[in-house]
């Protein structure tokens, strides 16, 4: 194996993960449609949209669903590039393999057989898979749209505003915050470690080296904590999320909110069995 093998495929996926948070961050301080909106309006409005994609058992309901978000993506900012990368086609391939098994497994009609005649895709089976992938990818578009267009501690607060416990949202903070802490000082311990190896590694001298690095991380992760934890309790902390700016509901933001549970009700009227 190449030197720059399993060291360089892990720095990939670390600036990769940095790269993604930075594009969304950028993205939620466009000027678009749901950005102007009030985060407690999105988060309760795109939420209603997941739920009403979940309890809908028409692929045609679901399908509008999917077209809007898509839409909405498109009116803040979000471009189908964007969307394609880091939703569909990652969806895709993850549901697929779960929905797989449904052509087969599911009784009913049989709309192709193997030759031996053992195995059978069904029309019932395709109409189960279809439904699983499209719900997941619709949910999974409009919750990447509250992530993409709210920045991060606008949803803490959203959250904290709906009665989410204290301690719930405080730990969905330190995870967001300083798992890109950690990542970063990852990418810089490994890319040392890679600017001062001469020569080829094998494929067991470089997982040792990952491995180390893991091992050296999380002592690292451990001491954060503990520096951060006190460093937050001389500042007088006390587990709230506070920002600078608070929310205000417009008239805007209530039509919005009507807006989203109208067509989310519409939905699972729609969508009934």
């Amino acid at each position: 194996m190449s030197r720059g093998g399993a060291i360089a495929s892990t720095l990939v996926g670390l600036s990769t993960a940095l790269g993604n948070a930075l594009v969304s961050e950028t993205i939620a301080r466009k000027p678009g449609l749901l950005q102007s909106l009030d985060p407690r309006v999105k988060l309760t409005g795109l939420l209603a949209l997941v739920l009403a994609a979940a309890l809908s058992h028409r692929i045609g309901v679901i399908l509008a669903l999917w077209l809007g978000a898509t839409v909405l993506g498109l009116l803040s900012r979000v471009s189908l590039p964007t969307l394609a990368t880091r939703v569909w086609l990652a969806v895709l391939l993850f549901t697929g393999v779960i929905a797989l098994p449904a052509l087969f497994l599911t009784p009913g009609t049989p709309v192709l057989s193997s030759p031996d005649g053992k195995l059978h895709i069904t029309e019932q089976g395709i109409v189960a898979a279809t439904l699983l992938i499209t719900r997941v990818e619709t949910a999974a578009t409009l919750t990447t749209l509250l992530a993409l267009t709210t920045p991060w501690m606008q949803i803490l607060k959203s959250l904290r505003s709906f009665g989410v416990p204290q301690e719930f949202v405080m730990m969905l903070n330190m995870t967001h915050r300083y798992i890109f802490v950690l990542a970063e000082s990852a990418s810089q311990m490994l890319e040392s470690r890679n600017s001062r190896t001469v020569g080829i590694l094998s494929s067991a001298a470089q997982r040792a080296i990952v491995a180390r690095t893991a091992g050296v991380l999380m002592g690292k992760s451990i001491e954060l904590g503990n520096d951060v934890y006190l460093a937050m309790q001389s500042r007088a902390f006390r587990g709230d999320t506070k920002l600078l700016t608070g929310f205000r509901m417009t008239s805007r933001d209530f039509l919005a909110l009507s807006g989203f549970l109208l067509i989310a009700m519409i939905a699972i009227w729609l969508g009934r069995a």
